[in-house]
Parts: C-alpha cells; sequence; structure tokens
C-alpha cells in the first residue's frame, strides 16, 4: 500500500476509514494496474492511482489555502472522503473478466460515470456518507442534465471536489507520468 493512502486515509472517521483501507487493498491485490482514464488523463497502467492520491493532494492543499480566505462550509474529511470514491467505478470499468472475478458482489461492469455502481460499492465496503457527500459524489463532474437556471444543484463541496478533479485531469493530466 502507497504511503500517502493512510496519511489520508487516516484523517477519516473510523467506519469511513475502515472502508477505505479495504476498498483500496482490494484493488491494489486484484487490479493494480487500473488506469485513470482510456485515453484523457492519467491512462496509463497505475494511472488510477496516480489520479486518486493526486486529487487527494490538490483537495489537501486547496481546502488550506482556501479555509483561510474565507471558512469554508465542509471539512477536509468530507473532502478527502468524496475525492477518494469519486471514480470508484473506473478500475472496474476496465478490468479484465478475471480480474472481476475477485469481486463476486458486482454483477454487471460498470458503465462510465456509473452513479448506481458507485452506491452498490460504497454499501459493499460500508462507507457511511452525509447527504452533503452524495451530493457532492454524484455533482462531482458538474450538474450537467440536472442544471436548473438561478437554482444551486451542485452543493459547496461537490464544486470543491470538482475543482481538484478538473485540475488533476485537465491541468496536469500526464503527471506523475512524465516525473522525473
Amino acid at each position: 500500500m502507497d504511503i500517502w493512502v493512510p496519511t489520508f486515509l487516516r484523517l477519516l472517521d473510523e467506519q469511513n476509514r475502515t472502508a477505505s483501507i479495504a476498498f483500496w487493498s482490494d484493488l491494489e491485490k486484484h487490479i493494480p494496474d487500473a488506469k485513470g482514464s482510456t485515453a484523457s488523463h492519467q491512462a496509463w497502467n497505475g494511472g488510477y492511482r496516480d489520479h486518486v492520491q493526486e486529487v487527494m493532494n490538490i483537495g489537501a492543499t486547496l481546502h488550506l489555502q482556501l479555509n483561510k480566505v474565507r471558512p469554508l462550509e465542509f471539512t477536509l474529511e468530507s473532502a478527502l472522503l468524496v475525492l477518494f470514491l469519486h471514480d470508484c467505478e473506473k478500475p472496474f470499468k476496465n478490468a479484465t473478466d478475471q480480474q472481476l472475478k475477485a469481486f463476486p458482489w458486482i454483477k454487471k461492469r460498470p458503465g462510465k460515470s456509473d452513479k448506481n455502481f458507485q452506491k452498490q460499492l460504497i454499501d459493499h465496503y460500508g462507507f457511511h456518507l452525509s447527504a452533503t457527500e452524495w451530493n457532492a459524489l454524484k455533482y462531482v463532474e458538474g450538474e450537467n442534465e440536472d442544471y436548473v437556471q438561478g437554482k444551486r444543484v451542485q452543493g459547496p463541496l461537490g464544486a470543491f471536489c470538482h475543482v481538484c478533479d478538473t485540475v488533476s485531469a485537465r491541468i496536469w493530466h500526464d503527471y506523475p507520468k512524465n516525473k522525473v
């Protein structure tokens, strides 16, 4: 297990820390080479791990800095949890059939940004999310078809996580692939 995982995950409450470590351990054991995407960002073997690490690093840094400007209405713990889970379907979406056999609770291969699969995974591992965290997980990639003019659908936590994901996926899409 990478050093950063316990560093960030130990900030979570016990239930989510235990669930996170169990989920991460299963991935490292059965799908360690999962890509971050098929072509857009961190699209190399192990890129999923790199992307998750990157968004959590960005989240920790950005939360600290923004909180100095004006107090945020969500905790770093909530941000790290959502960032950890925001792409949790990706390793399974592109896994081989053989790799998926290690996860008998999976009945159907997930699709892109598969929110139903995310819920199934969250329930399977025993994560506990608040209503604010569920909103953030749902809208981490924007409001999309739920957008309503004059109404905020995506909460502040979702917007924050969206920013972190966008920085990793669009600004630093090839990091740490080309790292010295």
